[in-house]
Formats: C-alpha cells, sequence, structure tokens
C-alpha cells in the first residue's frame, strides 16, 4: 500500500512539472493567431509574476523574435518603416536573452543595411 501511495505522489508531482504555464498556453495561442502583442504582454507580466521560469522566459523570447521577424520580412513595409521598428524589437529580445543569436544576427544585418547607405543607425 506504501509503495502504491509512493508511485501516485512520483506520478502527479510528474505531471505538474509537466504541465504548461497558463501564461504560456495562452500566448502559444496567440501566436498561433499572429497577435504577438498580445502575447507578449499576457508573458511580461507572467515573468513578473514567475521570473524563474524558463518555460515563460523561453515562450517571451519566441514571441518577440516572432514579432520582430513580422515586421521585418513584412513586403507591404516599405524599409524605412519596418528596420526601425524590427531593430527595436531584435534589441528588445536581448533583454530577456542576451546570448540570443537569430536577435543578433538580424541586429548586425539592419546595422550593416544602414551603414550601407551612410545613414545613422536608430536607437
Amino acid at each position: 500500500m506504501e509503495f502504491k501511495r509512493t508511485v501516485l505522489s512520483f506520478v502527479f508531482a510528474a505531471a505538474s512539472l509537466l504541465a504548461a504555464d497558463p501564461a504560456v498556453t495562452q500566448a502559444k495561442k496567440e501566436l498561433a493567431a499572429k497577435n504577438y502583442d498580445a502575447a507578449i504582454t499576457g508573458l511580461q507580466a507572467a515573468t513578473k509574476a514567475n521570473p524563474k521560469s524558463a518555460e515563460i522566459k523561453a515562450t517571451l523570447v519566441e514571441a518577440l523574435l516572432a514579432k520582430a521577424d513580422s515586421i521585418m520580412y513584412n513586403e507591404a513595409l516599405p524599409p524605412r518603416a519596418k528596420y526601425p521598428d524590427a531593430l527595436r524589437n531584435y534589441r528588445q529580445v536581448l533583454t530577456v536573452d542576451k546570448e540570443n543569436q537569430k536577435a543578433k544576427a538580424s541586429i548586425s544585418t539592419i546595422e550593416n543595411i544602414y551603414k550601407s547607405m551612410g545613414r545613422p543607425i536608430p536607437q
């Protein structure tokens, strides 16, 4: 009987560890619908409530990158509109994940575009 109770306790503990944070679940739905700002806002609030959650942080980085990419690769936007906005968003990724290689590479690409045009890089 004691063994059975121990196994059940372990199963419930493992299940609770594997359960996704509700903020992450909601953010994933928002991302699927391309509602980047809603996903980011919810995840930022969740980060304040649970600053050590790797799951929330990873999903926030994913959302920030998705928003930045959606701006950067939007062919309907002219370069003068998309580059400064995308640059700001890629930089925001680095405030959450300082080592994010995709954000660093994208920032470098945009900065090189400005340099090649002889224009100041937006802050």
